[in-house]
């Protein structure tokens, strides 16, 4: 009799802690019937509508509520909408996000793009005009040169730590630097004569700014030559909001690490109709990155 009685005591325990979940599942419904994930800048809205499409709407099935894409102006964007809990989600640069969490954006990083290769990471590429006479960063003294974004790590942080690492000071040693705002618009301006040399980011020969620039056919891949590849960059990440209910950001974390199982076609069209698929990361894989953005806020202080 005693033993049935915890038997019975035991299984109204775990109806109650069953309903519990669900009412506290359906509270978060109630609360985020709308969750709003953007993306860094780097191409033209209509290709990162394009690219993205799919991939919402496989998220908003698996998650169980409706997710707005939002295009912001610029990194700064992000951060600050991020840190102001206006953005759920957000596709980070890794000095973005390192960034973000300096000024106290209480977000968690949850996965990153992983290519078929195997790599997690990509590079920074400074890229001049083909038929230019360059051939290594030295010879662009009193030339123009094209940035990114501030918060950019392969358009602006890990190029300005390169210079650095050359003895070159780019404020003495180019007669110009330009930030363009985008990836796109830097080689935009390269390609228009703007600029002499042009950072941006690449994650292989084959699969660039430039290759899908090309492919879009904003540009000829053939007019542009690099001089410059940094060491490998780790990827930016996917962030969502610390505060998010744990069982919502177990949903999110779930279909994002899922998707290339669940979504192939949708995963395929994030990463430009290559194979990808996405794969866990923790803060602690950017504590590099955090030092480099002190590094690069040193420089603006000297």
């Amino acid at each position: 009799m005693f033993q049935r009685r915890i038997l019975i005591a035991g299984l109204a325990v775990s109806s109650l802690v069953g309903l519990q979940n669900t009412a506290f599942a359906q509270n978060w419904k109630s609360q985020y019937p709308e969750l709003i994930f953007a993306v860094v800048p780097g191409e033209n809205s209509s290709s990162i509508v394009d690219r993205w499409g799919p991939m919402i709407r496989y998220l908003e099935r698996e998650v169980g509520t409706k997710i707005t894409l939002r295009l912001v102006p610029d990194y700064a964007a992000v951060i600050e909408a991020q840190r102001a809990g206006q953005i759920h989600i957000a596709w980070h640069g890794a000095s973005s996000y390192a960034r973000a969490r300096t000024i106290g954006a209480q977000i968690e990083p949850f996965a990153i793009d992983k290519h078929a290769d195997g790599s997690t990471g990509y590079y920074s590429v400074f890229y001049v005009r083909a038929n230019s006479t360059f051939q290594k960063i030295e010879d662009l003294r009193g030339k123009s040169l094209g940035l990114v974004d501030p918060n950019s790590t392969s358009g602006n942080n890990v190029p300005r730590l390169t210079l650095d690492k050359m003895g070159i000071r780019p404020q003495d040693f180019f007669s110009n630097v330009i930030y363009t705002g985008s990836h796109e618009n830097a080689l935009l301006a390269l390609s228009h004569g703007t600029v002499d040399v042009a950072a941006t980011w690449l994650n292989s020969d084959t699969d660039s700014n430039l290759t899908r620039m090309a492919a879009k056919k904003i540009l000829n891949a053939s007019d542009f030559r690099p001089i410059f590849r940094s060491d490998l960059i780790m990827a930016g990440p996917y962030a969502y909001l610390a505060t998010l209910p744990q069982d919502l950001k177990d949903r999110i974390r779930t279909a994002w690490l899922s998707a290339s199982l669940k979504d192939e076609q949708a995963v395929r069209r994030v990463f430009d109709g290559k194979a990808g698929t996405f794969t866990p990361v923790a803060h602690d894989a950017y504590l590099p990155v955090l030092e480099l953005n002190m590094f690069v806020d040193r420089l603006r202080r000297q």
